[in-house]
């Protein structure tokens, strides 16, 4: 029985066999892509910093006195020229018509000795003596007149006036420092950022609160120092300030224009994916529809959009849909896309 039992247990397996359906094919997934291109590109930076003064006057009394007035608001903008202060100038207008009456006299007597020698009735000297004589109450004159001037203190600069550290009735003597005067120029002659073409380096601002400050600036240099501690290069960009509402110390952020890239590639930044070591990667579809993995260096965000500067060129067919359903080297189905998607994965 044995025998007879073993041919039909085989046949049967094979029957079971042949009789299974193999699995159905499963078609390849479908993606949205767009056609990289190369477009113009705006290369911005955005750096935090502190708003500091262009231009620093600190005004000294240059004669000794008391203060008889203050002719300033602290705290408010003030002009090139404009008063700031009164010496008490009655010592100073005392010495200088005292000056005036000695230049009389000695103008005088140079002048009749000068007649004497013409007619041989002195000796040269005599009339040299008087003559210099003259001349140093001349320059006595000049130095009296300058002093007191002096007693009317001005700014040499326009700009934000601090408080004042002296009042009314004080005394101040020759060089003490009294106020300072802060001034930002409202325009400089800006220079071109790249040697390509005249590219003018705009730097906008943000302020502390979030708000837009509403005047652009200019990149006046870059200082080439770099500093040893944070690796850091200082830029300086100079903004007009005819309010007043920059004041020294304000954090800021700013944003400067850096150039132009005219062979920049802008991809939309859910086409970036990266990597176990965190390098940015991306899909590409071959010429056969294969997903092919692109290793990319990337530059500043721009927009929704990365700047990529390595890894792409014109012309690729990029995944930017379907990125998370898709494998590398694996068939799929393209779909064109609009330039700017939305993002959906």
């Amino acid at each position: 029985m044995s025998r007879r039992l073993l041919p039909a247990l085989i046949i049967g397996l094979a029957l079971t066999a042949c009789g299974k359906a193999p699995p159905p094919k499963m078609p390849p997934t479908a993606v949205g892509f767009i056609t990289v291109a190369e477009q113009l590109v705006s290369l911005t930076a955005e750096l935090p910093g502190r708003t500091s003064p262009f231009a620093v006057s600190e005004i000294r009394p240059q004669v000794s006195g008391m203060i008889q007035k203050r002719l300033f608001v602290e705290g408010s903008t003030v002009r090139k020229g404009q008063a700031l202060y009164q010496i008490d100038p009655a010592p100073y207008r005392a010495t200088y018509e005292n000056t005036l009456a000695t230049l009389a006299s000695t103008k005088a007597k140079a002048e009749r000795y000068a007649r004497l020698l013409q007619e041989n009735a002195i000796a040269p000297q005599d009339a040299d003596d008087a003559r210099a004589a003259y001349l140093q109450a001349k320059a006595n004159v000049d130095s009296a007149r300058i002093n007191l001037d002096y007693t009317h203190i001005v700014s040499s600069i326009t700009g934000h006036i601090g408080a004042s550290s002296v009042t009314e009735g004080a005394l101040v003597t020759a060089q003490q420092a009294t106020a300072e005067l802060v001034a930002l120029k409202r325009a400089v002659q800006a220079g071109t950022v790249n040697s390509s073409g005249p590219l003018t380096a705009d730097v906008s601002l943000k302020l502390d609160d979030g708000s837009t400050y509403p005047m652009t600036g200019k990149l006046q240099f870059t200082d080439v120092t770099v500093d040893p501690a944070t690796g850091a290069v200082q830029l300086r960009a100079i903004f007009p300030n005819p309010t007043g509402l920059l004041l020294p110390g304000l954090y800021v952020r700013a944003t400067v224009n850096q150039g132009v890239d005219p062979h920049g590639i802008l991809v939309p930044q859910q086409a970036v994916g990266h990597d176990a070591k965190g390098q940015p990667t991306a899909l590409v579809i071959d010429a056969k529809n294969i997903a092919r993995l692109k290793m990319l260096k990337t530059g500043n965000a721009v927009g929704g959009d990365w700047q990529v500067l390595e890894g792409l060129k014109a012309g690729d067919r990029l995944i930017v849909e379907g990125t998370g359903k898709v494998q590398p080297d694996t068939p799929v189905t393209p779909q064109p896309m609009p330039s700017n998607p939305h993002k959906t994965q």
